[in-house]
């Protein structure tokens, strides 16, 4: 059954720094476009007041999330329990991405552990509603550790290679909206 919160109470928040991964959703507002659903892992994600969250976003293959909340906002994470009690959380909000060398990440980024090779940006999303529901479905998975794969990725390409790659890769999402990643970072 579902239940309705107004804010993350402490007792969700607990609940959300057990988990070891969540995904995050977001879509573009034209009916052509693509939904994009991602999975997340490290310990990057972070509650930062009862109605604001936050993650450490590393490089990767594509950057949909920071165009879709570029766009409109909309944003949806989602994190399982994947032992324990069967549990789903979805936490829905406005989303916006913030990048380096601004005031704002300065204020941001102690929350975070910066010991990962490719940080793009952080993204942050003010939280109006969350939901809580059964996950009964949800299968039991034991959690081993951390895959080092994308730090060992751009650690090989060295640091210069990380500027090229958003250049190259992240400045638009697969449906050509833009993303506020400056050019030239």
């Amino acid at each position: 059954m579902a239940k309705y919160y107004d804010s993350i109470t402490d007792d969700l928040r607990a609940w959300i720094d057990e988990q070891p991964m969540f995904f995050v959703a977001t879509a573009p507002l034209s009916a052509d476009g693509h939904v994009n659903l991602s999975p997340k892992g490290y310990d990057c994600f972070r509650v930062l007041s009862p109605h604001r969250v936050g993650y450490l976003d590393l490089t990767g293959s594509g950057n949909e999330t920071s165009a879709h909340v570029l766009e409109n906002g909309r944003i949806t994470f989602m994190f399982c329990a994947f032992k324990g009690e069967a549990r789903i959380m979805r936490l829905f909000g406005e989303g916006r991405t913030v990048l380096q060398n601004t005031p704002e990440w300065d204020d941001l980024i102690p929350h975070f552990d910066t010991n990962h090779n490719a940080i793009r940006q952080i993204i942050v999303a003010d939280i109006d509603k969350v939901q809580t529901s059964c996950g009964y479905a949800v299968p039991y998975m034991e959690y081993k550790k951390e895959r080092p794969a994308l730090d060992k990725y751009w650690y090989k390409k060295g640091a210069d290679a990380v500027p090229k790659y958003w250049k190259d890769k992240n400045q638009t999402s697969i449906d050509g909206l833009p993303t506020p990643l400056c050019e030239d970072e």
